[in-house]
């Protein structure tokens, strides 16, 4: 999954006269933070250079993520055409341009954004690209989401890992508030990741959200520690992105874990696809998360015939049908 064609072509005119050597110390000084969690008062993206760094290296495989994300919402409410979004924690647009691109036909979209360097390029990349009228606020997302009006779909993308831990159930009950329809949150796929989310969805449920995706039940998660629910989607590196990380390799694989929430009841939903398919000859070894709120793997054969040939085509991530 590549960027949109306007963003791609911001991002490079960005980047053009950015010196190597200083996009490298930003992006490791960026990846480090992330990688430890910090939370310690100081904005990861909080100069401009920080910014620029997460456009070179980050901004890819978070937009793949997210675009994943939507096509996910998508599939499981294909009613669902939103026309406000309201996105907190909007970084340099990511959710705004995903959106855009999943829903041309949004109309409005507000951005709450702490990070006036962030806003500054996120407002430059947006300016002639993106079609729905756009308005940036400065706010922080734990203490500034009060006087905000509700929006068919609200989203919050790589930020509940940056709140401190006790923050986080007032948010996402502030996050739900604040959705007239449907709510989508977005976190790294790692075990820390998929335990808020699943706090997050216990939360939502109790407060009478119905879950559209990934899970195909409003069950509690049956997944047990040392395994976790995530996701993968591969992203091909530009020749920028293997210079400033010094990667041979020429693409990455984005792990991440999301929810979406609606305030309709549910549709019906198939089984998830929560790993690599296993194949072989004649054969393929799912695993599964069941709509009756079980997970297992489940093997197919071509003695199962239409089913084996559905089997055979799904890929993590997907829904079975």
């Amino acid at each position: 999954m590549e960027l949109p064609p306007p963003l791609r072509q911001g991002v490079d005119s960005l980047l053009e006269k950015v010196p190597l050597p200083a996009l490298k110390q930003a992006a490791k000084a960026l990846s480090d933070r992330y990688r430890a969690e910090l939370r310690d008062g100081r904005l990861h993206m909080g100069e401009e250079i920080a910014v620029k760094a997460y456009l070179a290296t980050r901004l890819p495989a978070t937009y793949a993520a997210v675009r994943t994300s939507l096509d996910a919402l998508a599939e499981a409410r294909a009613d669902f055409q939103p026309k406000r979004l309201l996105d907190i924690g909007a970084g340099p647009g990511t959710m705004l341009w995903a959106t855009t691109d999943a829903y041309p036909e949004l109309e409005q979209a507000v951005l709450v954004e702490a990070s006036a360097a962030v806003r500054k390029i996120g407002q430059s990349l947006a300016a002639g690209g993106v079609g729905a009228r756009t308005r940036w606020i400065a706010g922080d997302a734990t203490i500034d989401l009060d006087g905000l009006e509700p929006a068919d779909l609200v989203s919050a993308a790589y930020v509940l890992d940056e709140i401190v831990p006790a923050s986080l159930p007032k948010l996402v009950d502030r996050l739900w508030r604040l959705t007239a329809d449907t709510l989508l949150i977005v976190e790294p796929g790692t075990p820390a990741g998929w335990q808020r989310i699943l706090a997050a969805r216990s939360q939502l449920v109790e407060a009478g959200a119905h879950v559209l995706a990934p899970c195909p039940h409003e069950a509690p998660c049956p997944l047990v520690p040392p395994d976790w629910c995530h996701f993968a989607r591969r992203v091909a590196r530009s020749r920028l992105h293997r210079l400033v990380k010094e990667a041979d390799v020429p693409w990455e694989d984005e792990k991440f874990i999301y929810l979406a929430a609606c305030r309709q009841p549910a549709p019906a939903r198939p089984a998830r696809v929560l790993a690599p398919p296993k194949g072989g000859s004649g054969k393929v070894l799912l695993k599964l998360c069941q709509p009756d709120g079980s997970a297992g793997e489940q093997l197919f054969s071509k003695r199962d015939g239409d089913v084996f040939r559905t089997a055979r085509r799904a890929d993590w991530g997907e829904a079975l049908g």
